[in-house]
C-alpha cells in the first residue's frame, strides 16, 4: 500500500512539477517611466506610460517578464511655455522619432537576469521600438513593502538603432548646435505585486 502511494507520488511530481517560479503583476499606475534626451548644451525630460507587464522569479533572479509601454502617453516636464512644449511633443510622436500613430506601443522582453546580490542584479532583455529589436542590459534594484515590491532600471538607448535618425550626427553633416544626442534614458520605477 505504501509502496503503491509513492510510486503514484512520483509519477504526480514528473506529470507536474512543483515550480517554484513567482509571477509578479506590474502596477501600470504606480509605475513611472521618466526619459531624458540631450542635445549640445540642453536636455528635455518627460515621462511615458506602462500599458500592461508582468515579471517572474525564481530562486532570487529574474527569469522573464513582458512590458507594454504606451507610446501615445509621451509627455514632456521640463517646458512650462504650452506652446513650445506642445511642439516637441507633437515632434517626438511623428515620424522624425517614434511615429506613434503607426508604433503605438513599444515592448521590453526580459530574457533572465543574474541573482539580486545586495538588492540589485544584472538583467538581460530584447526592446522593440518601431518594430527593431535590439538586445539590451542594465542593473536593477529591488526594494520591498509587504507583497509590493519596486524595480528601478536606467535604461540607456542608442535610437538610431530604432530608426529614430533625426538630428544624428550619424547621418547627418552640418547640424552644429541642433544635433541630437543619439543616445536617450529611461529611468523605470516598477510596481509589481504577487498575480
Amino acid at each position: 500500500m505504501k509502496k503503491t502511494s509513492l510510486i503514484a507520488l512520483i509519477i504526480l511530481l514528473i506529470a507536474f512539477p512543483v515550480s517554484a517560479q513567482k509571477k509578479l503583476t506590474v502596477v501600470p499606475g504606480a509605475t513611472k517611466i521618466t526619459w531624458t534626451g540631450k542635445k549640445l548644451g540642453k536636455e528635455h525630460v518627460g515621462t511615458i506610460g506602462l500599458k500592461d507587464g508582468y515579471i517572474t522569479i525564481e530562486k532570487n533572479a529574474i527569469t522573464g517578464g513582458e512590458f507594454l509601454v504606451d507610446m501615445t502617453t509621451i509627455k514632456n516636464t521640463d517646458l512650462q511655455d504650452e506652446k513650445m512644449n506642445g511642439m516637441l511633443v507633437g515632434h517626438l510622436k511623428s515620424d522624425d522619432f517614434f511615429g506613434v500613430e503607426k508604433y503605438p506601443v513599444s515592448k521590453l522582453v526580459l530574457t533572465g537576469g543574474s541573482r539580486f546580490v545586495h538588492g540589485a542584479s544584472t538583467v538581460k532583455g530584447i526592446l522593440t521600438i518601431k518594430n527593431s529589436s535590439h538586445p539590451v542590459e542594465f542593473t536593477v534594484k529591488v526594494s520591498a513593502l509587504g507583497d509590493i515590491k519596486t524595480y528601478s532600471a536606467v535604461i540607456t538607448v542608442d535610437r538610431t538603432l530604432y530608426d529614430v535618425k533625426y538630428g544624428s550626427g550619424k547621418f547627418f553633416t552640418d547640424l552644429g548646435d541642433k544635433a541630437i544626442s543619439d543616445e536617450f534614458t529611461l529611468e523605470i520605477s516598477l510596481v509589481a505585486k504577487k498575480s
